[in-house]
């Protein structure tokens, strides 16, 4: 029986470990592109609503993608949408700060450390709760 608990908890780490490099790369792709961009400061419009995933068990959350317009450097007014979501609507004029293609300034992102921040506390949890699962699985008496 430990068997099947270890090769879940072995599916568990895998599928985890392939989610957290997936965003990593996905944010470490994104930083590249925008690295050499100007970053401005935009003002929220508004925003679109939404839901969460959801998936598994999880409740679905409603969230918000704020949109956003700036001007380049020639004075020239763009505008664009956050692929970040919000737990809270975003207050229009609230500013953001964004970083958009000087070739092509229709392509933009919302530059923000969120992700960083989160990734930062995400792989020490799972690291922690993968450790703990293994251990559990061994002192876990079944008879």
């Amino acid at each position: 029986m430990k068997i099947v608990l270890y090769v879940i908890w072995a599916l568990f780490v895998a599928g985890a470990v392939y989610s957290v490099l997936h965003v990593v790369r996905k944010a470490g792709r994104h930083e590249q592109l925008t690295a050499g961009w100007p970053r401005v400061q935009a003002a929220v419009t508004g925003s679109r609503d939404g839901w969460s995933g959801g998936a598994g068990n999880m409740r679905r959350n409603r969230r918000f993608w704020p949109t956003y317009q700036f001007t380049d450097s020639h004075g020239t007014l763009f505008m664009g949408e956050s692929e970040l979501s919000f737990a809270e609507q975003p207050v229009p004029g609230s500013p953001l700060e964004v970083a958009y293609n000087p070739a092509n300034p229709d392509e933009s992102f919302h530059v923000s450390s969120k992700t960083r921040i989160t990734l930062g506390c995400l792989i020490p949890f799972f690291a922690v709760f993968a450790v703990a699962l293994f251990w559990f699985i061994g002192v876990f008496p079944l008879g």
